[in-house]
């Protein structure tokens, strides 16, 4: 609990400081964080990725996408997020873009972890992939 209580602290602490540099800059911040940890999801459901129980949000879920649609979505957001960048010029563009990446690094690093520790996902692994997505996202795009 006190992880999640510091999380949620060090991504306001972000947004305040995304906002602080103007309201597109807060808002377009915001929204690649956000997707960013919502794409976590997607690519951590891929076949390859197994549940660590048959009964559960990751049994549920594990292997729903397909490889190949997870790779498309995540150049597509990537895509995205370079042009969501723009308006703050070739840097801009370049920190969204990292932003996802780096986001997408970590919750991989975390994914690869969970599934050795725990033999697959869970709904909780789930819950601290978008979280830990989301997070490096906002602490790249502070950057600046």
């Amino acid at each position: 609990m006190v992880t999640l209580v510091l999380v949620v602290l060090a991504q306001v602490a972000a947004v305040a400081q995304l906002y602080g540099q103007g309201w597109v800059a807060g808002a377009t911040g915001t929204a690649v964080a956000a997707v960013t940890g919502r794409l976590a999801l997607t690519l951590a459901s891929r076949p390859s990725v197994p549940p660590a129980r048959p009964e559960g949000l990751g049994a549920a879920v594990a292997g729903t996408v397909p490889a190949g649609l997870a790779a498309a979505v995540a150049g597509a957001v990537l895509v995205a997020a370079v042009l969501a960048g723009l308006p703050d010029g070739v840097l801009g563009a370049v920190r969204a873009g990292l932003a996802v990446a780096v986001g997408l690094a970590a919750a991989e690093v975390l994914l690869r972890h969970t599934v050795r520790r725990f033999g697959g996902v869970t709904g909780d692994v789930f819950g601290a992939l978008e979280e830990t997505a989301l997070t490096a996202a906002l602490l790249v795009l502070t950057f600046g």
